[in-house]
């Protein structure tokens, strides 16, 4: 390696961490080098510990924060030069100056009042440095200007994020959430969406669990239960108000959750769906199925899930015993034209940031016109037209889910939406198709928190 001559002052970068150009003091009088860091908080398992940290590389621009993360490899008493002790997290990176690269060693602190983002120490600059500390910048300049590009977010290192999956359950989807997240690098945590509560304030809103407030976390995975949709939707609107990235929004389950909202949404979208009615009084029985056509008929419950509360009526003399039973419950429901030619079987499209990832045909079991697999349907890898692979993200779209599971009906004249699912089960489509589901969902994820380029201040003039 070419040996450089650096002056009291250089352009640096720390490709590892995402920071394409730093100015950097150089400090002779420190063993370790260190970068001026705010919020920083460990994650991961206690064996191998990570920290996470925000860098606002430009002196004097808050808008502008790089969230980096990296293995602590070290926590050590660091004295300042005015003497104060301070224990910090030491983490391992790749310094890179005019081309050249090697690793060292960087202790993390919160000094926002310094110009220098990062102090160079003896170990990074040992062997490879020789000083002229009456000169700056005697190596190539670098230019803040990188930070107000499309590079800082296409060139971002792959970094460790801290994901929260909203669920109750200890299922097949659960887990291979949090497997396939810590098989890449990532510290994943499951959160009972129950004992979650909130501090509502303009100020500083927090989710807080188990008597203290959750950290921050790059992601939010809700995986939120049909009996809990109105306070599983509460907590995630408090990470939206937060900031924190939700895959699917509270609005969206809200709108899919409820039958009747779900199909005004795919009318108001122009999407195919089966003929549906509803009302409210028991006096409109007739007129009400009138609207949707002749028996047979399906009534289902607005909040009915894997099959549950939804009947065939096969004639007309029954969907009106149906009606009324459902009447006589107080519950809600609504009454559908029954494709016929779908034979008992539908079509799951995996809907994943706005592409179809992968598609199942569930048969229901013998006699059952329902196709689910929680009631004993089989299900197998099916080839989808262009049609249903289009109607299928429009119906995601619509509801602004960023996972889906869309269960389409093949009828005479095109395919009919029958559901838009929020928290579509892995495990069915996973083994049906061989496909890695879980991991698309988070390679969009990872695209999703990159940095991203800010606009720069204009200067008056």
């Amino acid at each position: 390696m070419e040996k450089l001559t650096f002056g009291w002052e250089e352009w640096v970068a720390l490709p590892d961490l995402g920071l394409p150009a730093l100015k950097a003091k150089v400090d002779t009088g420190a063993r370790t080098s260190a970068l001026h860091a705010h919020d920083i908080e460990i994650f991961g398992p206690s064996a191998k510990p990570k920290v996470r940290f925000n860098v606002h590389p430009i002196a004097g621009r808050e808008d502008i924060s790089i969230t980096c993360s990296a293995p602590i490899i070290d926590r050590r008493e660091v004295t300042s030069s005015n003497g104060e002790s301070e224990t910090r997290f030491v983490i391992a990176t790749n310094l890179e100056v005019a081309g050249q690269s090697w690793p060292i060693e960087i202790t993390l602190t919160n000094r926002a009042g310094m110009n220098s983002r990062m102090l160079l120490g003896r170990q990074a600059l040992h062997g490879h440095i020789s000083i002229t500390a009456t000169e700056k910048r005697l190596q190539p300049d670098l230019s803040y200007d990188v930070y107000h590009t499309a590079a800082v977010r296409r060139e971002a290192p792959k970094r460790a994020l801290r994901i929260a999956v909203l669920s109750r359950e200890d299922n097949y989807s659960t887990r291979r959430l949090v497997e396939v997240g810590e098989a890449r690098g990532h510290s994943v945590e499951v959160i009972d969406t129950t004992r979650c509560y909130m501090a509502i304030n303009a100020l500083a809103p927090e989710v807080h669990y188990d008597g203290k407030p959750l950290p921050r976390y790059d992601a939010v995975i809700p995986r939120i239960g049909a009996s809990i949709t109105p306070y599983g939707c509460a907590v995630i609107r408090q990470f939206e108000t937060i900031g924190t990235y939700c895959v699917n929004g509270s609005a969206g389950i809200t709108a899919s959750r409820d039958k009747l909202h779900a199909h005004q949404v795919l009318a108001a979208k122009r999407i195919g769906m089966p003929a549906t009615a509803f009302a409210a009084s028991p006096k409109d029985t007739s007129n009400l199925m009138a609207l949707v056509g002749t028996a047979p008929l399906i009534v289902k419950l607005l909040e009915s899930t894997q099959g549950k509360g939804v009947v065939l009526a096969e004639t007309k003399k029954a969907a009106e015993s149906v009606i009324d039973a459902f009447r006589g419950l107080k519950a809600n429901f609504l009454v559908q034209d029954f494709v016929k030619e779908a034979a008992g079987e539908d079509i799951r499209c995996l809907v994943v940031a706005g592409k179809v990832v992968a598609a199942m045909k569930r048969t229901g079991a013998e006699g059952d016109f329902r196709s689910n697999l929680h009631r004993g349907g089989s299900a197998k890898v099916v080839r989808i037209t262009k049609t249903e692979r289009d109607t299928a993200v429009r119906a995601a779209r619509a509801f602004g889910l960023g996972k889906a599971g869309v269960d389409l009906l093949r009828s005479s004249d095109g395919p009919k939406v029958l559901e838009v699912n929020s928290s579509p089960g892995f495990e069915g489509i996973e083994n049906a198709t061989g496909k890695d589901i879980v991991g698309k969902l988070y390679d969009e994820i990872e695209a999703k928190v990159k940095p991203q380029p800010v606009r720069k201040r204009r200067t008056g003039s």
